[in-house]
């Protein structure tokens, strides 16, 4: 597999590349279907409503996975129905809870880009698959590492930001960070010999999480649904309500980036729940 490359200008014209991303949906084929009290479709239809607010100028939808609950063919369609609502274009990841084949075939079949690496005049955007499949936890395949060799050879003067669903570092919730990526070593290996700027953003972890470590910025964003409560050693959910993460990436390598959230106490979930 070698890189198949989508072209991605700036809307304002500036140089400044516009993102925004949007992640762990868990949509149920029953658009009434809750997850621990909270009914993701009417959460995630709250979180697109608010988001239209603030797309000006947005160059394209990061979507890192998670996007079905129910892997089902019609959870596919709610996040396709929704998505098809927004100017921007929209490039995806599965996750660890999608049914990745269903989910390539619904996506494709809505004319969703399968697009992975992003290509702008400063910046690069490289979406890696992380899926293990029938584990929670994930692990980046040789061929997707291979991928990143790629796109840090060929294009050595892009500044780099790789999306993948699973955490890459700890984020210091004990019962969820036994869930994170299996081999972490191997991107952060190729990540050092890169020597423009370096952003690793994921979803999975339903929190904001934004942390440097050996010069490569790591970040986290809430889930469109229920919220995981930061620095827990047990599962436990958070009071937090669902948003997403707008970033700006700047010619010179800079990151500026703001998590947006629904009012509080908009979507309230079951804080008796154990686990999900």
């Amino acid at each position: 597999m070698t890189l198949s490359t989508v072209p991605l200008g700036t809307h304002a014209g500036n140089g400044i590349l516009e993102l925004t991303q949007i992640t762990d949906t868990h949509l149920f084929a029953d658009k009434d279907g809750d997850l621990l009290g909270v009914p993701s479709w009417h959460s995630c239809r709250a979180v697109v409503d608010a988001m239209k607010e603030e797309l000006t100028g947005c160059d394209a939808i990061l979507a890192t996975g998670d996007l079905s609950q129910d892997q089902s063919a019609e959870s596919y369609r709610h996040f396709v129905t929704m998505m098809a609502e927004l100017a921007p274009p929209v490039f995806w990841l599965p996750g660890n809870h999608d049914e990745a084949p269903l989910m390539q075939e619904e996506l494709d079949s809505a004319g969703i880009s399968q697009g992975k690496h992003l290509l702008g005049e400063h910046w690069q955007v490289l979406l890696l698959d992380t899926q293990a499949r029938g584990h929670t936890y994930g692990r980046l395949s040789e061929q997707q590492l291979a991928l990143l060799d790629e796109a840090i050879d060929t294009y050595p003067n892009h500044h780099l930001l790789v999306a993948v669903h699973h955490q890459t570092v700890l984020v210091g919730c004990a019962w969820l960070d036994q869930h994170n990526l299996r081999n972490p070593e191997a991107l952060q290996t190729r990540l050092a010999r890169h020597r423009g700027s370096k952003v690793v953003l994921c979803g999975h972890v339903h929190q904001g999480f934004d942390q440097v470590q050996d010069g490569i910025r790591y970040l986290a964003s809430p889930s469109t649904c229920i919220q995981f409560k930061p620095l827990s050693d047990e599962f436990a959910l958070d009071h937090t309500a669902p948003g997403w993460r707008q970033l700006s990436l700047y010619p010179d390598g800079r990151l500026s980036t703001r998590v947006w959230r629904l009012p509080p106490d908009a979507f309230v979930p079951d804080f008796s729940a154990r686990g999900y």
